[in-house]
């Protein structure tokens, strides 16, 4: 069983047991969060398609952490124009094991 989410505005596809990355959300270490934008979910039995979203369909994940990515560099750069601005992110993020996919 299988389902396709999003979040963050992004779409992941996910299995009870998996662990995934999301974007930053407000729940502490720990609670259970429950995903409602289900697209898709494929099981046993067939599988069903949202137009555009499956009512009624839910994924419940728990929150098992809170962090912050790889540093990446924003470097701007003007040639011949002694213009250069170097900078630096970490995208926060929290990571989440799948418990449940109900449809």
């Amino acid at each position: 069983m299988y389902a396709i989410v999003e979040t963050g505005g992004k779409q992941y596809k996910v299995t009870p047991g998996d662990t995934i990355y999301v974007e930053k959300l407000e729940a502490a270490v720990g609670d259970s969060v429950v995903l409602d934008k289900v697209y898709f979910v494929s099981a046993d039995d067939g599988v069903k398609v949202g137009a555009p979203t499956l009512a009624g369909a839910k994924v419940t994940a728990k929150v098992v952490d809170h962090g912050r990515g790889k540093k990446i560099i924003v470097f701007k750069y003007k040639s011949k124009k002694n213009y250069h601005k170097k900078q630096g992110h970490r995208q926060p993020f929290t990571k989440l094991q799948i418990e449940n996919i109900e449809a």
